[in-house]
């Protein structure tokens, strides 16, 4: 039986339309994830993503995860609450086309709720932005978490195509 998934995408094309979230207290810091460790990228992709049906990286072979992390365009980023990781995002930048992708953003289910999503949803977008990115873009369905979209629209990212997929 299939069923019918919402899918959005939405684009920020200028650091002025960003509706930043500040940090939530000195306990909190988001950090670069060294590209070697990709065990980090694969723990935030189950459990972030456990909730939400994120399936396609579940069969992934360490060996495809290596070479995930190991992508020089590809750059993660966790949120910690001093020693405790909290949430991430990892972004794909594409110079050739000035923009970046938010691939995977989450945060881990015991920080859900503290409004954290938009301190690290800002944090992508201005990391994107000093990239030399032009356009930054994301995609978000009826499956993510119920704040995602809402989230994404507060921070002053527009919707600019849908879909329904049956799945």
């Amino acid at each position: 039986m299939s069923k019918p998934i919402l899918r959005k995408y939405l684009e920020i094309k200028s650091l002025e339309n960003l509706k930043e979230v500040k940090k939530p207290s000195e306990n909190f810091s988001i950090q670069l994830i060294d590209s070697k460790d990709f065990q980090l990228n694969k723990f935030f992709y189950k459990n972030v993503g456990k909730n939400c049906n994120w399936i396609d990286r579940l069969v992934w072979t360490d060996q495809n995860w290596i070479k995930h992390v190991s992508d020089s365009n590809l750059f993660s980023y966790m949120l910690k609450e001093n020693d405790e990781i909290a949430g991430y995002y990892e972004l794909i930048y594409k110079p050739e086309k000035q923009e970046a992708e938010i691939a995977y953003f989450g945060i881990l289910e015991e920080y859900r709720g503290l409004k954290l999503g938009g301190y690290l949803l800002s944090d992508a977008i201005k990391c994107s932005f000093s990239k030399g990115a032009k356009r930054i873009w994301l995609h978000t369905c009826s499956n993510d978490h119920k704040n995602a979209l809402s989230n994404y629209l507060a921070r002053g990212m527009e919707i600019f195509k849908s879909e329904t997929l049956n799945i």
